[in-house]
């Protein structure tokens, strides 16, 4: 069976949508599996089982990154086109089977709507595959399991970002003496380009705690080192839905964005969002996505500082 899985440019979609192709290869063994993706999310798919090729849309004018993929893709046969962009090309390819997700209506998280495009139930939780390699260099960067507290300070726009000053009091707040994760070390997590934005919370930790990996790693040795780490807390990104998928406790932090849609998906995770809801903050008089600062600033250090210790405690419960 020869599968073509078209989806996302973002990374944190991209990663929601692994547990809907985890289904299909589960439930088709032999299956050859060609992904089109973004050629950020492309490396998330770097280990995928029975994987033929990883097919990179970079975006061009006047749709042409389309017309591309398909010269690519029209000659093969295909046993079946999963397409989760919702796009013309789907309908342009000969195959025995075909799924277009369009979006949903239903106020339903994202990966609750793939599935019901797909017919599936219930709902598969997004995974990621690894390699050797991947933890290898995990082990080289972390060490050893449950060590440290892993952060997520950048988004992909700056609406999205908690501010700098509240992750220092919160890192001073947990890993104090009396803090659940006393004395832990920091692991700071970031992708390129966001090294500036960064800068200022790895400037305000001591070195012997903590380790810088913004923008060093890529997207799954980041998986590896975070099923590694004791606590992930940050803003909704791509790294948030990696941690998430990685198994590790994951805290979300939420306001200019649907967390019904893009909560951090699995049993030890946990979102806690500014007292404003979504629409409130993006129906502000002026409001501009190009140029808006943060949109966080409401959200409390205490109020974060309860939300994870009452996600530590869940997953401490759980595992006892």
């Amino acid at each position: 069976m020869r599968l073509l899985y078209l989806t996302s440019t973002r990374i944190g979609d991209a990663v929601l949508s692994t547990g809907l192709l985890s289904h299909l290869i589960e439930s088709n063994p032999g299956i050859r599996v060609t992904v089109a993706c973004g050629p950020a999310a492309a490396p998330l798919f770097e280990a995928v089982p029975g994987l033929d090729r990883i097919l990179r849309i970079t975006k061009s004018r006047f749709g042409g990154h389309w017309l591309a993929l398909w010269r690519k893709v029209v000659l093969s046969r295909w046993d079946m086109v999963v397409d989760l962009r919702g796009s013309a090309l789907s309908w342009l390819l000969a195959t025995r089977r075909r799924i277009v997700f369009r979006g949903s209506a239903e106020s339903i998280h994202r990966v609750a709507q793939l599935a019901e495009a797909a017919r599936v139930s219930p709902p598969p939780s997004p995974r990621l595959w690894w390699t050797s390699r991947h933890e290898q260099e995990a082990e080289r960067l972390v060490g050893a399991a449950g060590q440290f507290l892993a952060l997520g300070p950048t988004a992909n726009w700056r609406g999205k970002e908690w501010p700098i000053e509240r992750f220092i009091a919160l890192v001073e707040r947990l890993t104090s003496p009396s803090g659940i994760l006393s004395g832990a070390r920091i692991v700071v997590f970031g992708g390129p380009g966001e090294e500036r934005a960064a800068a200022p919370l790895l400037a305000a930790l001591s070195a012997e705690r903590r380790i810088d990996l913004v923008g060093r790693i890529d997207l799954l040795t980041a998986f590896s080192c975070l099923k590694r780490a004791a606590l992930f807390v940050g803003n909704d990104s791509g790294l948030m839905h990696i941690a998430a998928a990685s198994g590790c406790p994951t805290l979300g932090l939420f306001g200019p964005s649907k967390d019904r849609h893009y909560a951090p998906c699995g049993m030890k995770c946990a979102v806690v969002r500014t007292p404003e809801s979504y629409d409130e903050l993006i129906g502000r008089p002026g409001y501009d996505h190009r140029t808006t600062g943060s949109l966080m600033t409401n959200l409390a250090v205490e109020t974060v500082e309860a939300a994870a210790a009452a996600l530590w405690t869940k997953v401490q419960k759980a595992v006892a």
